[in-house]
Order: structure tokens, then C-alpha cells, then sequence
């Protein structure tokens, strides 16, 4: 499964940055996100709850920021078990450009599913997948905004 993306975000690039590599930022924007907990210097680990079609699992997983490139461009990989409805894996290369104010961001990723999440088939997989990153891509943009205006965003 792949999927692409851009965001127009109302931030320096240094903001969106800062946001990305945030734990507590990507704690409260990704969706069913239980436990997010720095464990080194590019690596956390995380507890997902997530629901594909008829499975609803809870993923621990870890995850590994790699090609560094502040504050322009980073890779995301992961993966995460979720027991009986098996596994993910995959990874993102994210990448920011100034625009004026605003910041552009694209993202490209790529995943792997097994286990009983993979007998549901690859159409309600993508749906799932391209639901759950517009979720995480929302609530991102309302963090960036809201740290633009000095507030904090209410959960």
C-alpha cells in the first residue's frame, strides 16, 4: 500500500519542524494513539488502537526517525504487533517547503500488513490507511495553527 500527500500548513518551516519531532504533538495527532514515549534520540515506541473494517487491534510498535535532514526532510519507519490481527510495517519520508509563511508539507508512505489484517482485502485497507493519515494530517494542521497563535490546542 503507498499513499502520497501534501498539506499547506500556516507555519515557519522551523515550527512544523519542531511539531514533527514532538512527542507530545504526534501523541495527540495520531488517531487512538494510547502511549507515545521518547526511548533515544530519533526512537520511541507507541500503543495504537486502530480499527480496519471489522478488526480492532491494539499495535505496540516502535519507531525510528532516520535521514535527518533538519529542519527540510526526515524518514519515519515503524512497526507494530497487534497480536491476533497480525502486523504492520512501513515507513514515510516526509518533506517541508517554505512557501512565504506557510509551509509545505508532502509525505510518501508505504506499509505492509499480516495476519488477519491482510485477509480483509487491500481496497478497505487503503480506505482505513487514507482515513487515519487525514485524521493525523488534521488534527496536525490545527496543532501548527494553534502554536502559530500562541495557544494550545484543546483535546
Amino acid at each position: 500500500m503507498d499513499l502520497k500527500g501534501e498539506y499547506r500548513l500556516p507555519a515557519s518551516r522551523e515550527t512544523v519542524w519542531d511539531k514533527l519531532n514532538d512527542p507530545e504533538v504526534l501523541k495527540r495527532c495520531i488517531p487512538g494513539c494510547e502511549e507515545l514515549e521518547k526511548t533515544g534520540d530519533n526512537e520511541m515506541k507507541a500503543t495504537v488502537t486502530a480499527k480496519v473494517g471489522p478488526v480492532k487491534a491494539k499495535f505496540n510498535g516502535e519507531v525510528r526517525l532516520e535521514n535527518m535532514n533538519p529542519p527540510e526532510s526526515y524518514s519515519i519507519v515503524g512497526e507494530g504487533k497487534g497480536g491476533i490481527a497480525g502486523f504492520a510495517k512501513g515507513g514515510a519520508d516526509v518533506h517541508l517547503a517554505e512557501d512565504g509563511a506557510e509551509t509545505i508539507l508532502t509525505y510518501e508512505v508505504s506499509a505492509q500488513v499480516g495476519g488477519k489484517l491482510a485477509q480483509l482485502g487491500g481496497r478497505l485497507i487503503d480506505s482505513s490507511a487514507k482515513k487515519l493519515s487525514g485524521q493525523f494530517f488534521d488534527n496536525f494542521a490545527k496543532e501548527v495553527e494553534a502554536a502559530e497563535q500562541g495557544q494550545a490546542v484543546e483535546t
